[in-house]
């Protein structure tokens, strides 16, 4: 183990102090044993792309547009891979890594942060499926997604360590719901529903006419976590002690946990023979974590609730805004399969929905304050990230339930301001992190050119997305 500074040349620093040199720390035997980021992220899909706005596609337009549903996914584990890259080698979140180059970008990410996901569309979501079980108007559906936020926020406090935490409560979640939506599927979809989305997914390019293109970019842009959530597996892996991630400081609650107290300036390792092996092992692990529990499980709750909202909802007219095909899907199984079901299949989706409520308001706040404590309260001892993590927590809940108080707190409306916000947000960090994995990370820690290409791809992709967003939305607000 060495302890000198890692060379400008290597690393750029801008106003960030050098890394140091430490030697990287043993992979793991076997790749479950990396388990739980990835979870972690499936989680803050879920409540979004997979059971909002793939469903809802597909009750408009069937299965023809199910092909870009998978290039969606597909794209983003790539891109999701290219976050890990850096935290593995260096300790450090992408988003340190892009202050490296310039510090400007500290207030550029806070911002798009912040502005995307402050909108509690999801406990929104959540509070109107709630209403239509307990009862009760506007009123109450207000009530409950004041009631959700300020639930999650007491969850995220109380915690020791918040990672800890935040893994336990959507490994639980997310294990039943996968398990009660298996038992859906065997319930009301048939074989012909499946060959049809078949036919979707070979039917690669096509596009009905009819289809808002701003809806189906974002949905495509959803189909996995979006925005600047997909930022937030470098802190789930660090958190985890991920390669280099085992150096630096975890998130804990200043209220139950015990302060750690480790520089947040990231690390790097010389390239010699063993450091190099261990490498090799922790890449080729953490990509096998993410493959099976992030691209194959989103993969299949994707297609999971795609066929349930096919086979339940899909000849219900009249649905073009809002839940109300989530309504129809719980009314049709209770139908055909006692009430029970159809009242399961509605407090599934409000778990759904409070998950990725969870997730999105730990994720946002986490993000910030990494951000914050890094760039410009890096000498501060009195500002602690954990203090600034749930400073900014509480701040965002503060937020939403001021919201929930406006005209402006329709679940759909909240959703697609959030996804339109999002795909430039994509676009930027797409492109930084094609710079900083191949000119920064050099040789054997460079993309491969297959990775090289996905990395394109996406950057054409939420370069056109953002494109058609700002074409559409611009002229809209200058008229307003």
């Amino acid at each position: 183990m060495t302890d000198k500074e890692v060379p400008h040349e290597v690393i750029p620093c801008d106003k960030l102090p050098a890394g140091r040199y430490r030697d990287l720390p043993e992979p793991p035997s076997s790749w479950t044993k990396l388990m739980g980021p990835s979870i972690l992220l499936l989680g803050l899909s879920i409540g979004s792309g997979e059971f909002v706005l793939w469903p809802y596609i597909t009750y408009k337009f069937g299965f023809v547009v199910f092909w870009a549903c998978m290039v969606g996914v597909l794209t983003q584990y790539f891109i999701n891979m290219e976050i890990e890259r850096w935290t593995l080698a260096t300790g450090e979140t992408a988003v340190t890594g892009f202050c490296r180059l310039w510090s400007g970008w500290a207030p550029v990410f806070l911002l798009c942060n912040i502005i995307p996901w402050i909108w509690p569309g999801w406990a929104s979501g959540a509070a109107t499926i709630l209403s239509w079980e307990l009862g009760g108007g506007e009123g109450m559906r207000v009530f409950y997604s004041i009631a959700s936020l300020i639930a999650i926020g007491l969850a995220l406090s109380l915690g020791p360590v918040v990672y800890n935490t935040v893994e336990r409560i959507q490994t639980v979640l997310i294990g039943g719901v996968l398990l009660f939506l298996l038992v859906v599927f065997g319930l009301v979809v048939e074989i012909d529903h499946v060959v049809e989305m078949g036919r979707g997914i070979a039917n690669v390019g096509h596009i009905p006419a009819e289809m808002e293109l701003t809806l189906f970019l974002g949905a495509l842009a959803f189909a996995g976590a979006g925005g600047t959530m997909n930022l937030v597996q470098s802190d789930y892996v660090r958190d985890k002690g991920y390669a280099m991630g085992a150096y630096v400081s975890r998130l804990t609650s200043p209220l139950t946990g015990k302060e750690e107290v480790v520089d947040d300036i990231g690390y790097h390792f010389e390239p010699n023979d063993e450091n190099m092996r261990r490498w090799r092992g922790w890449w080729k692990a953490a990509n096998r974590e993410h493959f099976v529990t992030f691209y194959l499980l989103s993969v299949f709750s994707l297609m999971l609730l795609s066929l349930i909202a096919y086979a339940t909802a899909r000849q219900t007219p009249g649905l073009e805004k809002g839940l109300g095909f989530i309504r129809v899907e719980s009314v049709f199984i209770g139908a055909e399969h006692g009430a029970f079901w159809g009242h399961a299949f509605r407090w599934m989706g409000i778990g759904i929905l409070l998950t990725t409520a969870l997730g999105l308001l730990d994720a946002c706040a986490r993000i910030s304050a990494d951000i914050i404590k890094i760039n410009w309260l890096r000498t501060h001892a009195s500002w602690s990230k954990s203090r600034l993590y749930f400073f900014m927590l509480w701040g965002q809940i503060a937020f939403g339930c001021a919201i929930m108080l406006t005209p402006y707190n329709q679940p759909i409306v909240l959703l697609v301001l959030s996804a339109s916000l999002n795909g430039g947000v994509m676009l930027i960090y797409s492109l930084l992190l094609l710079w900083t994995n191949n000119r920064v990370l050099k040789g054997a820690l460079a993309m491969h050119p297959v990775r090289f290409i996905a990395m394109v791809w996406a950057c054409a992709f939420f370069g056109y997305f953002t494109f058609v967003t700002l074409s559409n939305q611009l002229p809209r607000l200058w008229q307003g």
